[in-house]
């Protein structure tokens, strides 16, 4: 069954995650990804995922995408209990999971039942395809992606940010554009969604 607990900031949602995974996180280990984060130059939020995940008493294994080996990119995401990717730049993160592989793995992981956390970016590449994504992300730092299509491993759009600032602006936008043939979910920064195989439900903090 598929777990995913989708946020636009995951240090403003923790206690809503540790209540969704339902089980001891004590002693268990989440692979995290900041690779979104590497052509941005705020990343403030990089820390503040790392520091509350702790918080909860996981180890965190770093997994940096962009320079990490296939055998290393392989067995962090196949052995770790948990994935959990940042946000920054969703076409790069794209770049960077199809580039290496790191995206088949990682559906294939959701598929089998392991608990996935995306933030921001880390969100949005869920869902089928992208593009919407430009009215908050540069789509020329991803110079090497050649399609939008994405992991597609739900059928809606998670639209992160919405009513925040600097952002909100921008959501309000993708929503007038795409609100018409997308199925969005906007979701403020103390917002999550929750997937729990077909049930699907928007929680606030």
């Amino acid at each position: 069954m598929k777990r995913l607990f989708l946020s636009s900031s995951f240090n403003g949602v923790s206690k809503l995650f540790s209540s969704f995974a339902n089980e001891e996180l004590k002693g268990k280990t989440v692979t995290f990804i900041p690779t979104a984060s590497v052509p941005e130059k705020v990343n403030f939020f990089v820390n503040s995922g790392r520091k509350a995940l702790s918080k909860l008493g996981l180890t965190v294994d770093e997994l940096e995408i962009s320079t990490a080996t296939e055998n290393e990119i392989s067995s962090k995401l196949q052995q770790n209990d948990f994935i959990y990717i940042t946000g920054g730049n969703t076409f790069f993160l794209l770049q960077e999971l199809k580039r290496t592989g790191a995206d088949k793995i990682i559906t294939e992981q959701i598929d089998s039942g392991k608990l996935y956390i995306g933030e921001s970016a880390g969100s949005m590449i869920m869902s089928p395809n992208i593009e919407y994504a430009k009215g908050l992300d540069d789509c020329k730092k991803a110079p090497n992606l050649d399609t939008f299509s994405a992991l597609n491993v739900v059928d809606f759009y998670p639209l992160p940010h919405h009513t925040n600032q600097p952002f909100k602006k921008a959501v309000e936008k993708i929503i007038a554009a795409y609100e018409s043939e997308l199925k969005l979910y906007p979701i403020s920064n103390s917002q999550a969604i929750l997937v729990n195989g077909i049930d699907v439900k928007v929680e606030s903090k």
